[in-house]
């Protein structure tokens, strides 16, 4: 079977871009920034993401094209052993991710919906008697559900260059569009100010040991490492391609929109007076609020939620192709067969997810929801422990060739090559760990 490959360098950078471009970015972002200090926080979340982040990316990518397979491939081709272990952990760990972000991705479409209708824009609705109403409903957003998770199915369907990279050439500036048309709107409202700068002015007495975990944590999980989506995208590259550049680009635009949907929320949770740590009901209840008292609520509010749509579906369609990459590198399954049978799985799995909000919420494993579990096991100990894999498989077992790979076999200068080998070596594997440590404790 014939690799598929980019068909232009534009479209892997949108499309890895695009795999960390998520929910994370949107939803989780500005209320993380509100929870720990504003500014100090993004600042903080800068500096890792460009260091340790950056450290991870250009290691998956070059370990992906080093052996251009999936993730089980990858470190069975590259060394072998017990080794091949961390590609199943990498393809296992995206996997559940999907299941249960297609029930959130869901949430997304329906909201698109109640604000087309008008239904969120009652004058003295209980916002936060919306939400759980519709969660915990049995049927609509399992319907929801499956219509996000048919949208992920026919992008991959298609393929790396008609369906993956096309699907992101649209999606990516489209969802910048939206940021900025939102952060222009949100910036210019009266009281805007306090949140501008509570989000762009850094207090460092505000900074915390919870303060560098956080933005540990989010730099980490928000770049999509550890899921075997980068090592799986890098293996569709050609030796051609620039990975120092591309690795650049990929942090650039990923935290440009977390930077962007800060600027959106900040000052719009000032302006109207509302704690800005809100937590993750800030998109779902505290938002729709705030929609409701602005001119033109109906438009900015459905602006907003296809912009969480965009993110989710860049997200969710990279998810999906790492499992379906292991199936036909693996066990020679065609992607249609590949495709099928993995997203209809996904589905079936994410219904338990989903009734757990409602008629399963009783049934729980450790207390927590069937949602919650597979949230835990996946971001506090599966994610990290792949990320730590990567971290000693690229910087101490494989070193020699995925250095090789970074520089093209020494046509590329990489001036920065000690420095990156210190970090994947000693750096990533410590802060990785504080990671694990921290959520175990948390």
């Amino acid at each position: 079977m014939t690799r598929e490959h980019w068909g232009s360098k534009l479209g892997f950078i949108l499309a890895a871009a695009g795999s960390a471009v998520g929910l994370g970015n949107v939803w989780k972002f500005p209320y993380l920034v509100g929870q720990n200090g504003g500014a100090v926080f993004v600042i903080t979340y800068l500096v890792l993401a460009l260091t340790i982040g950056a450290a991870l990316i250009l290691a998956e990518l070059a370990l992906g094209r080093a052996a251009q397979k999936d993730p089980v491939g990858t470190f069975a081709n590259l060394r072998g052993g017990a080794w091949s272990l961390a590609g199943y952990l990498g393809v296992l760990s995206g996997f559940l991710v999907l299941t249960f972000y297609s029930v959130i991705g869901g949430w997304t479409l329906a909201y698109i919906v109640k604000m087309v209708d008008g239904s969120l824009m009652e004058t003295g609705l209980d916002l936060t008697g919306v939400f759980n109403g519709f969660v915990s409903n049995s049927v609509e957003p399992l319907i929801y559900h499956a219509l996000f998770m048919l949208m992920t199915v026919l992008v991959v369907l298609r393929g790396i260059g008609s369906g993956i990279e096309r699907c992101n050439k649209f999606l990516m500036p489209a969802l910048f569009l939206i940021l900025v048309f939102l952060a222009v709107r949100a910036v210019t409202l009266d009281g805007a100010a306090a949140g501008v700068e509570f989000y762009l002015r850094p207090d460092f007495s505000k900074f915390s040991g919870d303060t560098l975990v956080a933005a540990l944590s989010q730099a980490f999980f928000s770049l999509s490492i550890g899921l075997g989506i980068l090592i799986t995208y890098g293996s569709y590259l050609d030796r051609s391609q620039n990975i120092q550049r591309s690795t650049l680009w990929i942090i650039v635009l990923d935290t440009g929109v977390g930077i962007f949907a800060g600027l959106i929320i900040m000052p719009a949770v000032f302006a109207f007076g509302i704690e800005p740590g809100a937590g993750p009901g800030l998109t779902f209840i505290t938002l729709p609020g705030i929609f409701q008292q602005i001119t033109g609520g109906i438009l900015f509010g459905t602006a907003f939620f296809v912009l969480l749509l965009f993110a989710a579906l860049t997200s969710s369609v990279s998810l999906l192709e790492v499992p379906v990459a292991y199936l036909m590198d693996e066990l020679q399954l065609s992607r249609k067969t590949a495709v099928l049978v993995l997203g209809g799985v996904a589905f079936l799995i994410g219904i338990p997810s989903s009734l757990s909000f409602g008629v399963m919420s009783d049934m729980t494993l450790f207390g927590m929801g069937f949602m919650d579990l597979l949230d835990y096991l996946t971001t506090k100990v599966m994610i990290p422990a792949g990320g730590l894999a990567v971290c000693i498989f690229a910087g101490w077992i494989v070193w020699p060739r995925i250095s090789a790979e970074v520089s093209n076999d020494g046509t590329l200068s990489f001036p920065l090559s000690t420095i990156w080998g210190w970090v994947l070596k000693v750096i990533a594997p410590a802060s990785i760990a504080m990671i694990m440590v921290y959520g175990f404790l948390h």
